[in-house]
């Protein structure tokens, strides 16, 4: 059951309310009236309702939408982990007036992330969305100038080597076969572990690997051979206890049945990973294919893709490409997460197009890198009411070309889209969208999308604050 918005005061915390109220916070005391909105409230609770057929009205009470929605926005507005958010929670005044905890007792912080997992990604965009939407109702985020930028957000992986990944598949496997052999019969499985010999042959290839010698390739080779013997022999087992179990020679006991179907579904989704990794390792290492298609990046964050952003001191990148499209005040008004590593010139049209949808017109400015130019782009922005276009263009310029790029309005185009890499470095050092932490393709689009809504809320907050300050009249020194 969804736990009650409306609570009554606790004689209990009366003692401690006028402190709490006394403690004030510059980052906290703007969100709270934000975060008081009943449609926001109300979307958290639809979330909620989703987790089983009748938590609407039937169970315990779990935890009430308007704290789940502010210790949301806590965790990733302070970059606390789910274990530091329940601490920092029990210990803290402020933090439970925030969260409107008061006296009550605080989740656990699996619990936390149990419930934060219910957003998906729907539920995240309509959280955004909302907050997009009061950004407008306040006068904050007009729509009249857009820039847009592609930036790269990591996934929480390991450096991908073929070792590696081959040493990961064969540890996953062999770990749910233990669990298996474990839940049958004594006797009925045996497995024997190879990860000890897969660890030897991981260092053996890291120090060939740094030999350029004719003599270190073939170490090498060698190394990566032994390593593929091992991975092979785990996967011919994992697929004959596969077809033991389907045909019914290895039964599980009765206390141990949901243990061994838990370890038989993770066989079957890591299984054909692990094939197409020792696919992959057999084409670029001795066949020497480097351009091996649809490479595997990882066996537990398979949606990671490569990502070359022309860095020079980190020229490859492995997580996704994020699109963010902002407007006026630093209001993120829509991101979007690329499956591939899409390029900027595809992304300019979709942006503008989400921008009408979203504000209803086309902007009067909309600015871009050079990533984004094209003479197709610069029309379509034309035909579709873009009063202004900042594109700067690429290669020898006409002079008609130089010339428009020499004009005011077009210098200070490009100066106000400069701005769109200090609000990318602010996602990421300060919002911590550098890596995601969250699990899975839906996890990635969940914590991009919680990191971005959390800067939106404060930005709009010290949006508000430079208009209340411009709308007070000046004292009187008389």
């Amino acid at each position: 059951m969804i736990g009650s918005t409306s609570r009554e005061a606790s004689l209990f915390y009366f003692a401690f309310a006028k402190e709490a109220m006394a403690i004030a916070d510059d980052v906290l005391d703007p969100l709270d009236p934000l975060l008081e909105d009943p449609q926001l409230v109300q979307v958290a609770a639809q979330i909620l309702t989703k987790r089983r057929a009748r938590s609407a009205d039937f169970g315990r009470p779990s935890i009430a939408p308007d704290r789940l929605l502010r210790c949301l926005v806590l965790k990733h507005l302070k970059n606390w982990s789910f274990r530091q958010l329940e601490r920092e929670l029990r210990a803290s005044l402020l933090y439970r007036r925030f969260t409107r905890f008061y006296e009550d007792p605080t989740p656990d912080f699996t619990s936390f992330s149990r419930t934060f997992g219910l957003f998906g990604k729907a539920g995240t965009a309509q959280i955004h969305a909302r907050v997009v939407e009061l950004a407008k109702q306040h006068g904050v985020a007009k729509g009249a100038r857009l820039r847009t930028d592609t930036t790269a957000v990591e996934t929480n992986i390991h450096y991908p080597t073929d070792s590696s990944l081959l040493a990961d598949g064969l540890r996953v496997l062999t770990r749910s076969l233990k669990r298996i052999a474990a839940g049958c019969q004594a006797g009925a499985l045996k497995v024997v572990d190879h990860q000890r010999a897969a660890k030897r042959r991981v260092l053996e290839i890291c120090r060939a690997a740094k030999m350029t010698t004719s003599a270190g390739q073939q170490r090498l080779k060698r190394a990566y051979g032994k390593l593929l013997g091992l991975s092979g022999r785990v996967i011919k087992q994992t697929a004959n206890v596969l077809a033991d179990l389907k045909n019914g020679k290895l039964v599980a006991q009765a206390d141990h049945l949901i243990t061994v179907l838990v370890a038989e579904a993770q066989l079957r989704h890591y299984l054909p990973l692990t094939q197409k990794v020792i696919a992959q390792t057999q084409a670029r290492i001795v066949q020497g294919q480097t351009h091996y298609p649809d490479k595997i990046l990882s066996l537990f964050e398979e949606h990671t893709v490569v990502i070359r952003k022309g860095k020079a001191h980190k020229p490859n990148e492995f997580g996704r490409l994020v699109r963010l499209d902002e407007v006026e005040n630093g209001i993120v008004s829509h991101y979007h997460i690329a499956a591939t590593n899409q390029a900027d010139q595809q992304q300019w049209q979709p942006a503008l197009e989400q921008h009408v949808a979203i504000f209803g017109r086309a902007p009067y400015l909309a600015a871009g890198d050079r990533g984004f130019w094209s003479a197709a782009n610069e029309k379509f922005a034309q035909e579709l009411g873009v009063k202004r276009t900042v594109l700067p263009g690429r290669g020898r310029l006409s002079q008609s070309r130089a010339a428009r790029q020499k004009e005011r309005w077009f210098r200070r185009g490009q100066g106000w889209r400069a701005g769109g890499e200090g609000r990318i470095s602010t996602l990421k050092h300060v919002f911590a969208m550098e890596r995601a932490y969250y699990k899975g393709d839906i996890g990635f689009e969940r914590y991009v999308g919680c990191c971005v809504l959390t800067q939106n809320l404060v930005a709009m907050a010290r949006a508000k604050a430079r208009q209340a300050r411009k709308s007070k009249p000046p004292c009187d020194s008389g």
